[in-house]
């Protein structure tokens, strides 16, 4: 295990590096959540805007974000007080970084022990529809218990024998499994509608709501304002270029979400079925478009694996944040901290698995939010995601770009990403800084007010 004066693991290459980064990233948010958005972005309009998000919004801060985890060798909690010293009311922007990987872990081990459940259903549950489906209490659980299993499993073994080790037997096998899927798909019949609809801007869809929907999914989908990429930062070797490293890390999470319309879009047209479906997308339409195509039980199957796999690589980031929290600012060890995190984690989890219908008082929350229930939300998964997984991260990527552009400094900052770089120039640090200060809090905050206003 490699280490450092301090004795804290560190990745032990480049590439396990950017395998673990990318596979956080690359979650239920590039699979599921990309493309019910592009659908609804009118395809090909909101693949534009969301590329040059991530571009020129979502990669110079996730550098921003590295860097700080770099400098202190800590989690969010002690990276920030490693700047002030402690005793600052920022402090707590860090305590919320640990706090969101709680409870997005708990309502994350749902959906995604759905997707388990999914590349299983003709199993254990054939004749079930996603409403009874969702609603089977023990059944649930279940799934939610074994998903919950496999990260633990994956997070005690450590940075570089569980995380890193993982990364990179999970990452190469979700890629072979997309482009199985998308061979199958774009060979339809119809197809091509499918690819125009989603390679071709429709320019007059390009609107406000649709830029803020796109910057929204740019961070969310790198795993940024929840203190994961600080986290993995922390474990990188001073010798490291985090410019390049980084920049791998959103052309793999890029490339995998862009691939994920390849394989879901051709399938919807040369089926006849509306990519404006919403969130219903994946577990409820595209099981009968896989139900009437050839060869559909195989695609199925496979489409549902890649779900859980790549779902999987996002919830070790996440428990992560909360078990590196523990050990660095406690005197815990690893094994005993993923052992306590995971059993907490679980019993928060319950309410979110029951909360389709399975009891009502967590599937109905009109009797606390009203009749349109919290942003449109009823039910405590949905309600917990919009408030933590949404609203909450943007909240968070807000002001850790405000701590790093001006509390800690950019200029510091930029010191950071220039250790062991080799790539990039004074120039273009300074417009980095320039960004960092004055482009990127104005842009996230427009995400926050998106969430507040209801528009995201």
């Amino acid at each position: 295990m490699s280490t450092t004066s301090t004795d804290r693991e560190q990745w032990s290459s480049r590439i396990g590096f950017i395998f673990a980064a990318a596979g956080s990233a690359i979650g239920l948010g590039n699979i599921w959540r990309f493309p019910y958005l592009a659908g609804e972005g009118g395809g090909g309009a909101f693949v534009l805007i969301y590329l040059l998000c991530i571009l020129f919004i979502g990669m110079p801060y996730l550098f921003a974000e590295l860097s700080l985890g770099r400098n202190s060798q800590r989690n969010p909690v002690g990276a920030i007080k490693s700047i002030t010293g402690g005793g600052s009311a920022w402090i707590l922007v860090g305590g919320f970084c640990v706090l969101a990987g709680f409870i997005i872990l708990s309502y994350y081990s749902v959906v995604a022990g759905w997707a388990v459940g999914y590349a299983v259903k003709d199993v254990i549950a054939p004749s079930m529809g996603f409403e009874e489906f969702a609603a089977a209490p023990w059944l649930n659980i279940g799934l939610l218990s074994f998903f919950l299993l496999l990260t633990l499993l994956v997070v005690v073994g450590g940075v570089e024998q569980g995380i890193e080790r993982w990364a990179k037997i999970l990452l190469p096998v979700l890629l072979v499994l997309i482009l199985l899927v998308i061979v199958r798909a774009v060979t339809l019949e119809g197809a091509a509608e499918g690819l125009r609809f989603y390679l071709v801007p429709d320019f007059s869809q390009i609107s406000f709501d649709l830029v803020i929907a796109a910057l929204g999914q740019a961070f969310f989908t790198l795993s940024l304002g929840m203190g994961a990429m600080i986290t993995y930062g922390s474990y990188l070797p001073k010798r490291e270029d985090i410019a390049v490293s980084g920049a791998y890390v959103v052309l793999f999470n890029t490339m995998i979400a862009l691939m994920a319309g390849f394989m879901i879009f051709p399938a919807l047209f040369a089926m006849d079925a509306d990519p404006a479906t919403g969130p219903a997308l994946v577990f409820v339409v595209l099981p009968e478009v896989f139900a009437q195509m050839p060869l559909g039980g195989i695609v199925g199957f496979l489409f549902f694996v890649l779900l859980s796999i790549a779902a999987l690589t996002s919830s070790i980031s996440l428990l992560e944040v909360v078990v590196s929290y523990f050990v660095d600012e406690t005197d815990w060890s690893r094994r005993k901290s993923v052992l306590i995190i995971g059993a907490i984690t679980f019993l928060m989890a319950i309410p979110s698995a029951l909360s389709f219908g399975a009891v009502g008082a967590f599937s109905d929350l009109t009797y606390l939010f009203g009749e349109g229930g919290l942003f449109g939300q009823t039910n405590v998964l949905g309600v917990l995601d919009y408030l933590i997984g949404s609203a909450g991260l943007a909240v968070g990527a807000f002001f850790l770009s405000i701590f790093i552009g001006w509390v800690w400094g950019a200029d510091r900052a930029a010191e950071e990403l220039r250790e062991g770089s080799t790539t990039l120039s004074d120039g273009v640090l300074r417009v980095w800084i320039f960004g960092m200060r004055y482009v990127i809090p104005v842009v996230v905050f427009g995400i926050v007010m998106g969430y507040l206003t209801g528009t995201l």
